[in-house]
């Protein structure tokens, strides 16, 4: 009896253990449909919003910017130069004690002008008929990259997307080009395009990229206005080789070089360094390195790179004074590139202060 007694104990106790693996497998079958349909409901309703912009946008007509007068230059001049005029870090409906998104829409304005008017010095001396916009990313502020973002932004990621980037952005490059025979952008995203937080959607869902797509939309029609911008599947648009000639730059926006407390120097050189040497591929080769990200200007030797880092549009940031240590005047990068030389022959860091 006693031994009975424990093979009928053996046999209750391997009922119950398989009782419990079904129960496991059946709630991990369920969690596995949930997060299937979750998966297919964002990309669902991505697919219907981009749609549905993309239908808009197209029934919109501009009217055509007039070219600009015939330049002709001095009988001994020079090499003809492009302008490169790096615009990043605008981070439209963002809000600092006196950044907003008006005060952006004012500072690239000024910007605007600011590139024309040391375009028409260098034209003093040798002929600059070209515009050419590295846009390094966080065009936009997005809305739920960190926790808190929502307390920091005047405006909805809809309106940062649809509304008030598009029409600043298409204003600037509008008036570029009424004073530039052709103005072409290279683009590459930001980390502050992206919607939500790490790893919630995919990486090509990101809002930069989706503004410079509405940006060519809206320039369409406009045969002296190019933009150029990679776009591998399933992956961000992180950089791009811009070629100017004999020129070329890695454009990135910059979160790639990790660093805290300060401008990661020792991170900057390690990752040049790496890519100039065939990090991003066999026969892949750049000049020099543009970048953003860390709202502060800097031209930093790289042996016989340069590395060129843009400021922000914005101006007082209550985040990097407590964390960093540090603050920035609004300023952007505007240089002149020889492109049969292939070098850069002048920069400036044009202030965007307000008068």
């Amino acid at each position: 009896m006693p031994q009975d007694d424990m093979s009928w104990g053996g046999l209750e106790e391997e009922a119950a253990q398989g009782d419990e693996l079904a129960t496991v497998k059946r709630e991990r079958d369920r969690i596995a449909r949930q997060l299937f349909e979750t998966k297919h409901r964002q990309a669902d309703y991505l697919q219907t919003v981009w749609g549905a912009a993309s239908d808009a946008i197209g029934r919109i007509q501009l009217a055509p910017v007039p070219v600009p007068e015939p330049y002709t230059p001095r009988p001994a001049a020079e090499n003809e130069e492009y302008a490169v005029a790096l615009l990043s870090d605008l981070q439209t409906g963002k809000i600092t004690p006196d950044y907003d998104s008006t005060v952006a829409r004012d500072r690239v304005m000024r910007y605007a002008r600011k590139i024309v008017a040391l375009a028409n010095i260098q034209r003093l001396h040798h002929p600059v008929r070209h515009c050419v916009v590295p846009m390094l990313g966080d065009m936009v502020e997005g809305v739920d990259i960190f926790p808190g973002q929502q307390w920091l932004i005047d405006s909805t990621l809809y309106d940062q997307l649809f509304n008030t980037t598009p029409a600043l952005v298409a204003d600037f490059l509008r008036y570029l080009l009424a004073h530039f025979d052709s103005v072409t952008v290279y683009a590459v995203d930001g980390n502050h395009g992206r919607i939500g937080r790490r790893g919630q959607f995919g990486p090509m869902d990101n809002a930069d990229r989706m503004l410079y797509r509405i940006i060519a939309m809206l320039l369409r029609d406009e045969p002296r206005f190019q933009l150029h911008m990679t776009d591998p599947q399933s992956e961000r648009n992180w950089f791009h080789i811009m070629e100017l000639g004999n020129y070329s730059a890695l454009l990135i926006h910059g979160d790639q070089i990790r660093g805290s407390m300060g401008y990661p120097f020792y991170g900057l050189g390690k990752k040049v360094h790496s890519w100039g040497s065939g990090g991003l591929g066999r026969g892949v080769e750049f000049t020099d390195i543009m970048l953003g990200h860390y709202h502060q200007l800097a031209r930093i030797p790289l042996n016989h790179r340069t590395a060129w880092a843009n400021g922000s549009t914005e101006s007082t940031n209550t985040f990097a004074a407590e964390t960093l240590a540090g603050q920035s005047e609004p300023s952007q990068f505007l240089l002149f590139c020889d492109p049969e030389k292939g070098r850069i022959t002048a920069s400036y860091a044009v202030d965007l202060r307000e008068d």
